[in-house]
């Protein structure tokens, strides 16, 4: 052997790049409570983000009939099916004000592969994206695998979750180019009045930063709170935003996976060019599916929004009930994000938790409740309670947890 050789070293098996990715730790969450209750133990999860209600029958048998028609069985366009773009043009247009054309729009495998398509039809290594914490898990992941570097910006409870234009503008840099922004909000449920959109829109047509703005929960907002979107208040945004959107928590059709991204035709392109290297097409069936969600009746989508407003109210009571903990009234989506600052550090059945992913796990493993800690979403101190479960599971979830924190002592 060569005094050369020996200076080798063995080729790591994965590379750096995807090796940094961080497992999504929802998934891992509801993934963990699942093999639990396979085991036969009683565990409630509150983990996954998805409505527990089953996808409209109308959408189903429209999907039924899309397999018996050939047409569905061969490749179509990558960027997605002409009628399916109309739909979404159509549903944009009349729910959020915003005006697009078929080479605005790209339907990707769920709101994930929008996220992905989008950050890297955008980022060069080293720009920054300014991302509001709390945030969902794939963000800071998608942007750190396209070339980016994700810069957080923190609203703690006692802004509403909520960041100002003062905040964003502190950590805007030369290198700054885009601002993620998510209304309503996953994990927090928070819901930006229409001034304050106004006010980040202006802000970032100003200091001429792009804007990816999440709407997938766009139908799900409570009491006075209203969904407005971005682009529609701010039309200067029209050349420099994205909108990411879907079917998925709307028409509870999270497993179908039809997402989209509308925006500039260059982004666009760029984007499908991506995509049909990645996937081409969405499969058929679920572009069919999702034309029927998009164009029929939405009576099973206000029942589910009746429901979900119903558990809200009870899990924010039951929380805001516990010693130690705050709970901020969501105003969107069907996630509850209470404080725990007010429970770590003290005992409980001979445990002391110094971060919310202690007690996570000793909530896991006393009460049979599985949570998501905050340390996904950004900082420590909060879990995230998805209350799109079935209203006697959240009872008595949030029941269990009552009764263990109950027990905490200094």
């Amino acid at each position: 052997m060569t005094s050369q050789d020996s200076t080798q070293t063995t080729p790591t098996r994965v590379s750096a790049r995807i090796g940094a990715i961080a497992e999504s730790a929802t998934l891992a969450v509801t993934a963990k409570a699942k093999a639990l209750k396979a085991e036969g133990r009683p565990v409630i999860g509150f983990g996954a983000g998805e409505p527990d209600f089953p996808t409209p029958e109308h959408v189903v048998r429209a999907a039924q009939e899309a397999c018996a028609d050939p047409a569905n069985h061969r490749y179509t366009p990558a960027g997605g099916l002409p009628e399916l773009k109309d739909a979404i043009i159509e549903v944009t247009r009349s729910h959020s004000g915003v005006e697009l054309s078929r080479e605005q729009v790209l339907v990707t495998n769920g709101g994930k592969q929008a996220v992905y398509n989008t950050f890297a039809a955008l980022l060069d290594p080293g720009d920054e994206v300014l991302l509001p914490a709390p945030y969902w898990t794939t963000y800071p992941e998608s942007i750190a695998l396209a070339g980016g570097t994700p810069v957080e910006v923190f609203a703690d409870e006692a802004q509403g979750y909520k960041v100002t234009v003062e905040q964003l503008e502190a950590a805007r840099t030369e290198k700054t180019k885009v601002l993620v922004f998510v209304s309503p909000s996953n994990p927090t449920g928070a819901v930006y009045t229409r001034d304050e959109v106004e006010a980040i829109g202006r802000w970032a047509v100003e200091k001429g930063v792009w804007v990816v703005t999440d709407e997938i929960y766009d139908h799900l907002v409570y009491g006075e709170a209203e969904f407005t979107s971005m682009p529609a208040l701010v039309p200067q945004l029209a050349d420099t935003c994205v909108v990411l959107n879907g079917v998925a928590k709307t028409f509870a059709m999270t497993g179908w996976r039809v997402g989209w991204m509308a925006g500039p035709v260059d982004v666009i392109k760029a984007a499908t060019n991506l995509q049909s290297h990645a996937t081409s097409n969405v499969a058929n069936v679920s572009q069919r599916a999702a034309i029927a969600a998009l164009t029929g009746p939405m009576d099973d989508v206000q029942a589910m929004h009746e429901a979900f407003d119903r558990r809200r109210r009870t899990i924010v009571r039951m929380l805001n009930e516990i010693e130690g903990v705050e709970c901020p009234e969501p105003q969107g989506a069907f996630y509850a994000y209470p404080s725990v600052k007010g429970v770590l550090g003290k005992e409980i059945r001979g445990q002391r938790p110094q971060t919310s992913l202690e007690l996570a796990e000793l909530i896991l493993t006393e009460a049979e409740v599985a949570v998501v800690p905050g340390e996904a979403f950004g900082p420590s101190g909060y879990l995230r309670l998805s209350y799109a479960l079935g209203d006697e599971d959240l009872e008595e979830g949030i029941g269990r947890i009552q009764k263990l924190l109950g027990e905490a002592r200094d």
